[in-house]
């Protein structure tokens, strides 16, 4: 009868286990609700304070001051001077900032249109392969993607090289008739391609392209797998064609990947560095500069001017957060309306 009226009541089954066992601390932190998220980033924040937001803090520092090897000595160094907005006015006075900064955006722009056409054409033919051809397919791709950039340009530098290169010897291979018609040459022996500006850059986005799409390409093969075979069913009954398709059915579901994909490769393009090093022969072609090869031979070539460098860093990445904002910003515009 005790038994029962305890059920009744809501005590449950004395059978059963009990909810709170000893030694288990109860459910909840303390802390308040809203208080929790910011805990749970507080790791993050503090490894992103360390390894991105203080070093760059140190570089927008420098671009203010005169730095060289005295001020970086380990023993006894000397204070920097402080220029104010000094090297800034160097840098827009400079000839080759204009030159540094077209290269910096035509080659961006080149070597992004290309890899997001080339990755999706890529990806929309891997969602056609079956499973075991795709994988095989990826791995190859990817084995691109991951190569590192120093080992991606000594391949690149020595297939267009001018005495032993593959691609000289094969393009000796084509009817001179042929080769005049296309390239307005038909004798490719010793031919320098790095000794042009346009030339080297030609290998440089072919090199990029080259390690980029894959990316783009798996990036692409997920968001088609997310996409409902019914809506291609449905487009296909309308009569709908492949690129018709597409572009009324594809583009418009893949839109944030393209927009994620392509804030991405902008940020990535207009920073290249190791491959135009390597290709340019250090920093002996000065018009062949960007922003970044121009910001290392400033702050590392004889006499080091290391803030004048850290000023063209900082230039660089203002650039580059006013285009990634705008961009965004736009995206986001643009999904308001729909």
């Amino acid at each position: 009868m005790t038994q029962t009226s305890t059920i009744a009541r809501g005590g449950g089954n004395p059978s059963a286990p009990s909810r709170r066992r000893k030694g288990v601390p109860p459910r909840g932190s303390g802390l308040p609700d809203w208080v929790v998220p910011y805990v749970l980033l507080l790791p993050g924040l503090l490894i992103i304070g360390a390894l991105l937001l203080y070093p760059l803090y140190q570089m927008v520092d420098m671009s203010f001051h005169k730095v060289g090897l005295r001020q970086i000595k380990v023993t006894n160094p000397q204070p920097a001077e402080f220029l104010g907005l000094e090297n800034y006015q160097k840098i827009f006075e400079s000839d080759l900032f204009w030159s540094s900064l077209r290269n910096t955006v035509v080659f961006a722009v080149v070597t992004v249109a290309l890899t997001l056409i080339l990755g999706t054409l890529v990806g929309l033919l891997l969602n056609k392969l079956g499973k075991k051809m795709s994988t095989f397919v990826i791995i190859g791709i990817m084995a691109a993607w991951a190569t590192p950039p120093t080992a991606r340009a000594i391949i690149w530098k020595w297939l267009f090289d001018s005495s032993s290169g593959i691609v000289n010897w094969a393009l000796n291979l084509l009817p001179d008739w042929l080769s005049s018609l296309v390239f307005g040459r038909s004798d490719w022996s010793e031919h320098p391609w790095f000794n042009d500006t346009f030339t080297l850059y030609l290998v440089l986005t072919i090199a990029v392209v080259w390690a980029s799409f894959p990316f783009i390409a798996v990036s692409v093969l997920a968001g088609l797998k997310s996409i409902s075979a019914e809506l291609y069913e449905a487009a296909k009954m309308d009569g709908s064609t492949g690129f018709t398709t597409f572009r009324k059915v594809t583009f418009p579901l893949l839109k944030p990947v393209f927009s994620v994909l392509t804030v991405l490769s902008i940020i990535w393009d207009f920073k290249v560095f190791t491959e135009l090093y390597l290709l340019n022969g250090g920093t002996v072609n000065r018009d062949a500069f960007n922003l970044s090869l121009w910001s290392y031979a400033e702050a590392f070539s004889s006499p080091p001017k290391m803030g004048l460098g850290a000023a063209i860093a900082v230039v660089l990445t203002a650039i580059l957060m006013v285009i990634t904002f705008v961009y965004v910003r736009q995206i986001v515009k643009t999904e308001d309306v729909r």
